[in-house]
């Protein structure tokens, strides 16, 4: 009797392990490849063009790919200060930022995300935007994998490149010009402060029309972006 049931266990074992390299080796090469070719679409575009007309993906190739030392210095240093200020400390995972989140949370503060760079570029890149623990876990294992296999330097270029900016705006260069009639290597500090101010909910939130919490976080990364260091492109 054990014996049968060991051989019963086996083939489903065998599938399973075999499904996990499979799952490994195909994730490691697509990580690889993006490392040296840009991405085509995220999630949203593909999203946009099944269920809409399109336009998305049309305005991003549009405005086209920016290499990262084409966008304007102060927007490298806005997105910094906003979105993630320890980039080039850490490897992926931001462990002060989230410790202060837990501590929040505990204290009853509000709930704020602690998502890095590298973790937003893992989720726009690689995943679908709805939140579940699936997706939680995904992006982790892609935010290790990036970390691995890209530079900084790409990974803030990838994340510049294809981020919600909101209102159909994907990536850098189509949000500069959507909302300022810039391109992204003109914006001037104001205009890079403005669009990063937004990036936590760019769909309610606008850079051309702020309201008082975009205000604030305005100002607050007015003051930051001199502190932060200028990720430099290829």
């Amino acid at each position: 009797m054990p014996r049968r049931k060991k051989s019963v266990l086996r083939k489903p074992l065998k599938w399973a392990l075999i499904g996990l390299c499979g799952f490994f080796l195909f994730t490691v090469l697509q990580v690889a490849a993006f490392r040296f070719v840009n991405p085509p679409f995220n999630s949203i575009m593909l999203w946009d063009y099944f269920k809409h007309s399109g336009v998305v993906l049309k305005r991003w190739r549009q405005a086209g790919w920016v290499p990262l030392d084409e966008i304007s210095p102060h927007l490298r240093r806005a997105v910094l200060a906003g979105e993630d200020q320890r980039f080039l400390m850490h490897r992926g995972f931001d462990w002060r930022e989230l410790s202060i989140v837990l501590k929040d949370m505990a204290a009853d503060r509000g709930i704020r995300g602690a998502s890095t760079i590298s973790m937003q570029a893992a989720r726009t890149v690689f995943l679908w935007p709805e939140r579940s623990w699936l997706r939680k876990f995904l992006e982790a294992y892609y935010t290790v994998v990036m970390e691995a296999l890209w530079s900084k330097e790409r990974i803030l270029e990838v994340y510049l490149n294809m981020v919600d900016w909101g209102r159909g705006y994907i990536g850098a260069e189509s949000a500069a010009r959507g909302y300022f009639n810039q391109s992204a290597a003109g914006l001037t500090p104001s205009q890079a402060a403005a669009m990063a101010a937004v990036l936590p909910n760019p769909h309610r939130w606008s850079p051309v029309k702020p309201n008082h919490d975009v205000v604030r976080r305005i100002e607050r990364i007015r003051k930051d972006m001199a502190l932060m260091p200028l990720v430099n492109g290829r």
